[in-house]
């Protein structure tokens, strides 16, 4: 990602090594400017915001822009932060299947699907398994591309477990190909980031990837 001045955001790289993403920093939501954006909007596509249906609406929709861009005030990487020694542990640790929802940047619409994630610790340093789902669902709860989605959290692993090695996989369906465009309900894409001895041995990788399934 190109470094830019971007109002409200701080897009300093804070992560070390080609390929690692930024850890971006955003501004608060402002709810008045949403409920007003949302206003504006029905009127653009030639509602009434008055009519008893809507008048609630902009309310509505800001609220659930809190929770759903929750991700975008936050670090969701220091759940992992919550870490415990296992003395001589350096065998795979898998979480698969972890389900979660986010919003593509480029139609804000959602993106919904599962991520797993495999790391071998280093010296004993785990994290509660509980914690690495907290910190997948952080980060899809922002304006998300898969791609980044996928590499923010291997390299959240990287930065606060520092493991041996790291396997992320996502896989996901886009409602802006479902609902519009190519309307190609059931396609699912699939990414993956990888780091550290699980991309440089062949064999270990092998067995993450057979773990998780794929």
């Amino acid at each position: 990602m190109d470094e830019r001045d971007v109002e409200g955001f701080d897009l300093s790289d804070r992560t070390e090594g080609p390929g690692r993403t930024s850890e971006l920093t955003y501004g608060k939501l402002d709810k008045p400017r949403v409920e007003a954006a949302v206003r504006e909007l029905l009127i653009a596509m030639g509602e009434d915001p008055d009519r008893p249906g809507l008048v609630g609406t902009p309310d509505r929709v800001a609220r659930a822009y809190e929770e759903i861009f929750s991700g975008m005030q936050e670090d969701p990487g220091h759940y992992l932060r919550k870490q415990f020694h296992e003395p001589g542990n350096e065998e795979m640790v898998v979480v698969r299947d972890i389900p979660f929802a986010s919003m593509c940047e480029h139609h804000i619409l959602p993106f919904m699907g599962k991520a797993s994630v495999c790391y071998i610790p280093r010296d004993g340093r785990i994290t509660g398994l509980s914690k690495i789902a907290r910190c997948v669902t952080g980060y899809a709860h922002r304006l998300q591309l898969q791609e980044r989605l996928t590499s923010q959290i291997a390299d959240a692993m990287v930065r606060e477990l520092n493991p041996l090695g790291v396997l992320v996989v996502v896989e996901a369906e886009h409602t802006c190909m479902t609902i519009r465009g190519i309307r190609t309900p059931g396609a699912k894409t699939v990414t993956s980031a990888v780091r550290g001895c699980l991309k440089s041995d062949i064999k270990t990788r092998s067995e993450a990837l057979r773990l998780l399934g794929l």
